[in-house]
């Protein structure tokens, strides 16, 4: 067994560029290495279906190296500055933490202050709502390069789908930070110390990424199912092309689904725009494969994994785009057996992985019988023992009839491969409930 899970990651790696490896303690992503043949021996990474009181992931941002080619915020830093940045929760509880990460920082990350506030309208908070949020009981805080740091718990009544504010205050410099590239939504900058603020006019500045905010988990006073779901993708999970500040991206609208269902459950979003299957990217940082232990398995109350990556390997690859540097070539085996990888890592961290078919992007030639050939073999093994557990048919329930490589053109964003906001919610129409 030991050699099969060694042979499948030598097989998807084989003339591929080498992951990139992050040191952050406890919480590193995991290099691309063999998956043992044994029962996950960390608490952390094993999964019990007792429920119990603990902590549950209710929004999530993946965080990505600095892109050095793109201008803005992150690659410039705050300095006597307000961040404010505005997120919505899958699920509510009684207490509330947030995750802040310098996890690609190079030098520690002075935190002068953070408060948390119930969302009013734009960079505005509702007026008495703001709290501040401690570390080790300060206010203040520095995370170390290549860490990540939560807030103290804090007693605050959420509800699902509903916005929080989150305000950040650096008076030094931070230098390039830490960040999610394509937030498709507004983060807010003041200048000066202005966390407290209910209104919003003297944050005059916006930005469509997330800065350091990588995670808001909450925790209820009554037990609770493990029963997450972590969505695991490119651009077509973080929601390139919906429309911002509405929440259309197709995990969110999953969310409101289960909600609507009766059976609402966390829904947190590790899409990354530009992400590849097998290897990094200067747009889309760390592959999946590198990066799956930190933003799937790590994330507390997970149950669930809704993988859909391998557009942007096909799309890139040997291209000499800025987004396709050092993209090899690759094969419909690579792929399969890349994806076959993450099913194991599931599997041994007690994890359902659910597989998603590539939706069509307009290819041709070789790329589209590439993407056919992965979306056959993701249907084919669907619930047997050598595939997924289930099968979302994303390609199936985007596809032109009458041109199954192109988007139907309800659904099409204009660019053909990314969806408009009726096609996000036509995918996340198209995830099996009952198989989460």
């Amino acid at each position: 067994m030991r050699l099969r899970a060694t042979r499948i990651l030598a097989l998807f790696l084989a003339g591929a560029a080498a992951v990139s490896t992050v040191t952050a303690g406890p919480l590193s992503p995991a290099a691309a290495t063999p998956i043992p043949d044994r029962a996950p021996s960390s608490a952390a990474e094993s999964f019990s279906a007792a429920p119990a009181v603990f902590w549950r992931g209710s929004w999530a941002a993946a965080q990505q190296p600095l892109n050095p080619n793109v201008p803005g915020w992150a690659r410039q830093g705050f300095a006597n500055q307000s961040v404010r940045q505005v997120v919505r929760l899958t699920v509510g509880g009684t207490m509330v933490r947030v995750r802040l990460s310098n996890l690609y920082g190079s030098t520690p990350l002075r935190l002068t202050g953070a408060t948390i506030a119930r969302t009013a309208s734009g960079a505005a908070v509702k007026r008495g709502s703001q709290r501040n949020l401690t570390f080790t009981s300060r206010q203040w805080a520095q995370i170390p390069a290549g860490r990540e740091l939560d807030s103290d718990p804090l007693r605050m009544s959420t509800t699902a789908k509903e916005k929080l504010t989150v305000t950040l205050y650096f008076a030094r410099r931070t230098g390039p930070t830490t960040y999610h590239s394509q937030a498709m939504a507004h983060s807010y900058r003041a200048e000066g110390d202005h966390r407290v603020d209910p209104g919003g006019g003297a944050y005059t500045r916006t930005a469509a990424n997330w800065y350091y905010l990588t995670r808001i988990d909450v925790r209820g006073v009554q037990a609770q199912p493990r029963n997450g779901v972590v969505a695991l993708g490119d651009s077509l999970t973080d929601g390139a092309r919906s429309t911002r500040n509405a929440d259309n991206r197709y995990p969110d609208q999953l969310a409101e689904r289960l909600i609507n269902n009766g059976t609402p459950r966390p829904v947190l979003n590790a899409g990354i725009s530009s992400n590849r299957l097998l290897t990094k990217s200067p747009c889309g940082g760390e592959s999946a494969t590198a990066r799956f232990r930190r933003d799937v398995v790590l994330q507390p109350g997970t149950r669930t994994v809704i993988v859909l990556v391998g557009t942007n390997d096909i799309r890139q690859q040997a291209g000499s785009t800025r987004c396709a540097q050092g993209a090899p070539r690759i094969t419909a085996q690579r792929l399969i057996d890349g994806h076959r990888y993450l099913i194991r890592w599931a599997h041994e961290r007690g994890l359902k992985a659910v597989g998603a078919t590539l939706p069509p992007c307009s290819c041709i030639g070789s790329n589209e019988t590439i993407r056919t050939q992965l979306n056959q073999w993701i249907r084919r093994t669907a619930g047997t023992s050598s595939g997924y557990d289930a099968l979302a048919d994303f390609d199936r329930a985007l596809a032109n009839p009458n041109r199954p490589n192109t988007l139907r053109p309800a659904y099409d964003s204009g660019d053909h491969v990314h969806p408009n906001d009726t096609g996000y919610h036509r995918m996340a129409q198209a995830v099996p409930l009952t198989r989460l």
